[in-house]
């Protein structure tokens, strides 16, 4: 039995073989009157369709699949390509139909996202091209609950959680949305003097400035200063490339353990403070950072570049989002250097043209606004984060 289960349901549970619980239907279709599933129509993880599938042009041949059946995506099985539809369609593509014969198809659905099955769905042969094993996982044996009643309480609970992170999904993406808007209309596009809107009461033009002129531009260390292979989960955080995905710094970071005065005062040059700027010097070059308050004091690695504002001439909350706008963005990555691999240095970022209104106050009104917005963002982004764990906490608990 699992650990925890719903209040009135107290049999033990029953080993079922895979291929007793359902049918892999293989049914070739090309009706183009049927929508069409492919990978890349699928939220990985999510279940979800991130289009309306009446916009796509049909006649691709696939699997017929009916309301009710379960798809799998056995092509590289980690991507976790799944979706329980409600309506009928063809599968194109290397999906798996499953039409579940003695269990509730609902509970097939979220069996399939248990770790037991996604382990054994994971082994395979290949490297480069991966796909489950429908002979291992058709003769494995997995825990069911011979009452159906429970299998449709788990199931449902566990499409409620579904239905909550979709909510939080849509409002986080929509805010991301209204975010790329206001960075947009907020700050002048290239080649003019004024943005497309602004708060009321100011009209003096803006100043267009390099990025070197405002603030200054520092790398981080090289050599043997900072040690990959030393860093430790409650040592002196240290930024490096690998922290510029979102926009926004994790809230714990590895980092050094505790180093001799010497050396401290040697690292003190490449220590943030709060109000700094931090790009990676290679990969994400585009994406930037803010140093917070709680994260004064951290390093950052030779593959970091510092953009310290001088705070009596642009606010940093200000240039902040002024080098997260498109125009600026597609700047710095222009003149980066590397082929595969995108490369800027203190130059690149010191010749970077930015805009900036001369009211210290506009630009704290500025740098205000679209702070509140990220704010909103961040706390979507945790509810999600949350959600998911309670969602895989439960898959693990509920199932055998």
């Amino acid at each position: 039995t699992p650990e925890i289960r719903f209040e009135g349901f107290t049999d033990p549970w029953e080993q079922r073989k895979f291929s007793d619980l359902t049918d892999r239907v293989s049914i070739q279709s090309s009706d183009s009157d049927l929508p069409q599933v492919e990978y890349e129509d699928i939220v990985s993880g999510e279940g979800t369709l991130n289009k309306d599938l009446r916009d796509k042009e049909g006649g691709k041949t696939g699997i017929k699949f009916y309301a009710g059946d379960v798809l799998y995506g056995k092509l590289r099985p980690y991507l976790m390509n799944w979706l329980y539809p409600q309506f009928n369609g063809v599968a194109v593509g290397d999906f798996w139909v499953l039409r579940a014969t003695k269990c509730d198809s609902s509970f097939l659905y979220r069996l399939i996202q248990t770790n037991n099955f996604q382990r054994l769905a994971n082994v395979s042969s290949g490297s480069k091209m991966p796909r489950a094993d429908w002979n291992l996982i058709s003769q494995s044996f997995f825990a069911v609950p011979a009452d159906h009643a429970e299998q449709k309480a788990i199931a449902k609970s566990l499409a409620e959680l579904d239905s909550l992170i979709t909510l939080h999904q849509r409002k986080y993406d929509k805010l991301c949305t209204v975010k790329k808007s206001m960075l947009d209309k907020m700050f002048p596009k290239l080649g003019e003097t004024e943005p497309e809107i602004r708060f009321e009461g100011f009209t003096d033009p803006w100043e267009q400035r390099k990025l070197g002129e405002v603030a200054s531009i520092k790398t981080g260390p090289f050599g043997s200063l900072l040690h990959a292979e030393d860093y430790v989960v409650d040592g002196i955080p240290i930024v490096t490339t690998e922290h510029f995905k979102s926009g926004f710094l994790p809230d714990e970071i590895a980092g050094l353990p505790q180093v001799s005065e010497s050396d401290r005062a040697r690292l003190e040059q490449y220590s943030a403070i709060e109000g700094d700027i931090l790009f990676s010097r290679v990969g994400s070059v585009d994406v930037n950072a803010q140093v917070t308050a709680a994260q004064s004091g951290w390093l950052f690695s030779g593959r970091v570049l510092r953009a310290r504002p001088t705070v009596s001439v642009i606010s940093p909350n200000y240039l902040h989002y002024e080098l997260s706008t498109d125009d600026v963005k597609r700047s710095i990555i222009n003149r980066a250097v590397g082929g595969t691999m995108a490369s800027i240095n203190t130059e690149i970022l010191e010749d970077t043209e930015i805009s900036f209104p001369r009211s210290r106050t506009e630009q704290l009104e500025i740098g205000r606004s679209l702070g509140n917005l990220d704010s909103l963002i961040a706390l979507h982004q945790r509810k999600l984060e949350l959600l998911r764990n309670i969602k895989k906490s439960l898959l693990d608990r509920m199932f055998v």
